[in-house]
């Protein structure tokens, strides 16, 4: 979430940081549609890895299209950083997804080892937590030596020091939670319903989602150098399933982020006549199920109080992993929380939203809305 939460970095980029932050703050959010920019990793003269001879940057592509496709059809405005086999620089995929003010950004990819190595993971931004993650990243930052005046653009950047990636991680941060629980949508859609090995969510400094000011995933979505996964992922029943997988992990965010189903049942109902549809329930309660509106996190520890927070009251901090989350309400009331929901936006929080509960551990809203009204 685009919070406005401080974080005090003695290092070189956080003027870089700040910048781009204030940037943010000063685009409004989208109103109409849920904004998805899909970003086909490589292009043009930058083929990706060619393991077993196939092209990366052809099966991303035609991925992506795929994607780009279906979610056209379910309402979801999207956004291509490219649409055909032509190079664009790292720094202005990210500069594609800023100018479209979108609510998500995904990456697609395809990985390589030297060895038979094979299934999918989803990477966040963050610190390498191993020297293979730190690898991968390397391998798809490297890109930035086939554009004209990287050492300008990418200036404070090494891709060779770990401690370049430090700073990289200032500008994602606050988007960390949204961006995780995206990549956990697709790396379950891949292993739950494609069967194929889960290699997990992860955190790696790439510099593309470092570029962007939204939750942002880049999916490595098979090894190429691998026989039977490389055939797959080239073939066009094998990209057609990863794009669908895809496509219902992105849907299922949209659907827990935007929390409008009421109004999205309502517009379904296209022949029902205005005058004639039922009033709005005054209460709907979920049994067993607390929800409440997040409108903050970050790894900085912050007084509750209402000044703090744009003058909400009754603000509850909780810690989880690394990261406080500031949430206000707590009702099983859907009715309620929505009601909660509308008051932090107005109030200065657009990007705030609902997450739900039940026996203290934390489910998606529409696993909620399913478990039924008491």
């Amino acid at each position: 979430m685009r919070t406005n939460l401080l974080r005090l970095f003695v290092f070189p980029i956080l003027l870089i940081g700040l910048t781009i932050s204030l940037k943010a703050a000063e685009v409004p959010p989208s109103a109409d549609k849920f904004v998805v920019v899909l970003d086909a990793g490589h292009g043009g003269k930058d083929t990706g890895n060619i393991g077993n001879g196939y092209k990366e940057k052809d099966i991303a592509l035609s991925i992506v299209l795929m994607v780009g496709k279906e979610l056209e059809k379910k309402g979801i405005e999207v956004v291509y950083t490219r649409d055909s086999d032509v190079f664009i620089p790292l720094e202005k995929r990210g500069k594609i997804a800023n100018d479209a003010n979108a609510d998500l950004f995904v990456s697609v990819h395809c990985n390589a080892h030297s060895s038979q190595a094979y299934g999918t993971e989803t990477f966040v931004l963050g610190l390498h937590r191993n020297e293979t993650n730190f690898e991968v990243a390397k391998r798809e930052n490297s890109v930035i030596y086939l554009e004209e005046d990287y050492e300008v653009t990418y200036s404070d950047f090494d891709i060779n020091s770990p401690e370049s990636f430090i700073g990289l991680t200032i500008m994602q941060e606050e988007y960390l939670d949204q961006s995780i629980l995206l990549a956990d949508f697709v790396q379950k859609e891949f292993t739950n319903q494609l069967k194929r090995k889960d290699r997990g969510v992860k955190q790696a400094g790439f510099i593309v989602l470092h570029q962007t000011y939204m939750p942002s995933v880049l999916i490595e979505t098979g090894f190429l150098t691998n026989n039977q996964e490389g055939a797959y992922l080239n073939s066009n029943q094998g990209r057609q399933k990863m794009a669908e997988a895809i496509t219902r992990a992105i849907v299922e965010y949209s659907h827990t982020i935007n929390l409008n189903t009421l109004e999205s049942i309502a517009q379904e109902q296209t022949n029902v006549d205005v005058e004639t549809k039922p009033a709005q329930p005054e209460s709907q309660i979920y049994r067993d199920v607390t929800f409440k509106v997040q409108i903050a996190a970050g790894s900085k520890k912050i007084d509750t109080k209402a000044y703090n927070f744009k003058g909400l009251n009754n603000i509850v901090r909780e810690k989880e992993g690394k990261l406080f989350k500031y949430y206000y309400g707590s009702t099983s009331d859907y009715i309620k929380i929505q009601q909660l929901h509308n008051e932090a936006i107005k109030i200065g929080y657009p990007d705030s939203y609902i997450v739900a509960f039940k026996n203290d551990d934390k489910i998606t809203v529409n696993e909620a809305l399913n478990s039924g009204v008491k």
